[in-house]
């Protein structure tokens, strides 16, 4: 005798669900590095465009040079500070589907515990019966070398 399980369905929901879940988390982690890079490259470029600003103050140049080169970064502090949020977003939305794997994970293990249950209840009323055949064929054994 097989074991099936009436609810595998749903086992097998529950363990998508899980997977889907982990695609999710890997896919916001993925965006979350790209953001931080993103962010690191524009503190990266600023950093250049101040030491080029003083390696051009010092020298003499037109006052509308250094002042692009200001107003430059002041476009990069502005750039900076948006991606500082989009990282922060992208921070949030890490958490959100690491809290939504973890609950997926449970609810996974929980049908899982459930299914592996009824599978030692059916292995035990399995034994059991084999068990009773044993003692029956036993039995019609014995009374038949009695007589």
């Amino acid at each position: 005798m097989r074991f099936r399980y009436p609810l595998q369905k749903i086992v097998d929901l529950k363990g998508s669900e899980k997977s889907m879940a982990e695609w999710e988390y890997a896919a916001s982690l993925n965006n979350l590095k790209q953001e931080e890079e993103q962010l690191h490259h524009l503190i990266r470029e600023r950093g250049e465009t101040e030491d080029r600003l003083g390696t051009t103050a010092a020298a003499p140049v037109a006052l509308a040079e250094l002042t692009a080169i200001q107003q430059y970064l002041d476009l990069l502090d502005g750039k900076i500070r948006r991606q500082l949020q989009e990282v922060e977003t992208a921070e949030v939305q890490v958490r959100v589907r690491q809290s939504r794997l973890a609950e997926k994970s449970v609810d996974e293990k929980v049908w899982l515990n459930t299914r592996e249950k009824a599978f030692q209840r059916f292995r035990y009323e399995s034994l059991l019966k084999e068990q009773n055949e044993l003692d029956e064929i036993a039995t019609v054994r014995a009374a038949a070398s009695r007589r």
